[in-house]
């Protein structure tokens, strides 16, 4: 058994499970439905006493408790599921990963991914950085394709997350979103954490913090979660006239959705978002209807992964790797430019 311990911040829902699934650490993996289980079960202290009644009150600073059960281990075993390596050493594994694939496993999804893939091409990752996530310094979505490294060693899996840690990976993604980010628009500059920089880089600030009501998601905060930076350039608007386009996303922060919260704050999400972005289409004066259907039914958000860059943990050297757009974003971008 072990006690989690938090404490509700400022405006927590009317609800006790409600607050909880907003407030509890993102680390612990507590859906609503689990805390209400919780709550149920009298493992719930709140202010140190027992609650058992999901829809009890609980106020803005309020100490809570919840008793965990130990979770039952479960193996995570090789497979051989192919890999494209960009580059690997002693130290470390830059992967390319196709879109689809789960870095490691979790409820849902406990076999097939990533860290199944490597613990195969490389037996010995499996004491390195922790025994669920070994090797695994950073991540991306299942559904967003690209480069990411992986740690074969401790010291390169210390090396590589203190330069995570302190913003100075390079991490640039390339991504088709709706409608064309334009300085001349004045919607953006009322647009909270929105700036313009240099006349064509935009800039977007906010905190992120887990969506209020939806723990699988992330939302732009006014109060609380963490900082998160991401800059924007157009590299190509799509369409007549321009109903996307191609940009390209430098990361300062690495919180989880980023770009895509981000993009979709900006009033831009990205095609085939299923999470962020709604139910936009584009329209067909501007890209013909080839491109509107193939924009429609694009199965994953249109996000790519393509430079990666850091200092080698063992040789100090500065590595830079590139990763070129993916089949089905090529054909994306090809409907798109009519």
């Amino acid at each position: 058994m072990s006690i989690l311990r938090f404490t509700l911040a400022a405006d927590p829902p009317p609800r006790l499970d409600k607050a909880l699934a907003r407030d509890v650490p993102e680390a612990a993996a507590l859906s609503r439905s689990r805390l209400a289980r919780l709550i149920a079960e009298g493992a719930v202290c709140v202010d140190g006493a027992v609650v058992t009644d999901a829809k009890a009150r609980a106020g803005e600073g309020a100490e809570v408790e919840i008793a965990l059960p130990e979770a039952e281990e479960t193996e995570i075993l090789p497979e051989a599921i192919p890999l494209a390596v960009v580059f690997e050493d002693g130290d470390l594994i830059v992967i390319d990963k196709p879109a689809g694939m789960v870095v490691h496993p979790a409820p849902g999804s406990p076999s097939g991914t990533l860290v199944n893939a490597l613990l195969h091409h490389a037996p010995d990752l499996s004491g390195v950085g922790g025994r669920r996530r070994p090797g695994i310094v950073h991540r991306i979505d299942k559904d967003t394709s690209g480069l990411l490294v992986v740690a074969k060693t401790d010291r390169a899996h210390h090396g590589l997350a203190a330069q995570f840690e302190a913003h100075s990976a390079r991490r640039l993604y390339r991504a088709m979103c709706h409608g064309l980010p334009d300085p001349a628009d004045p919607r953006l500059r009322g647009v909270a954490g929105v700036r313009w920089e240099d006349g064509a880089t935009l800039r977007i600030e906010t905190l992120l913090a887990r969506h209020p009501t939806d723990r699988q998601k992330q939302a732009v905060s006014k109060a609380g979660g963490r900082r998160a930076v991401t800059r924007m350039r157009v590299t190509e608007p799509l369409g007549h006239p321009p109903a996307a386009a191609l940009v390209e996303c430098r990361l300062e922060t690495g919180r989880t959705h980023q770009i895509r919260v981000h993009m979709a704050h900006a009033g831009h999400a990205l095609i085939g978002d299923p999470t962020y972005g709604g139910r936009r289409k584009l329209a067909l004066r501007s890209v013909g209807q080839a491109g509107a259907a193939l924009a429609a039914g694009f199965p994953r958000q249109a996000l790519h992964a393509a430079e990666l860059g850091f200092t080698h943990p063992g040789t100090g050297e500065d590595l830079l790797f590139h990763s070129p757009l993916p089949d089905d974003m090529k054909e994306l971008l090809a409907a798109l430019r009519v």
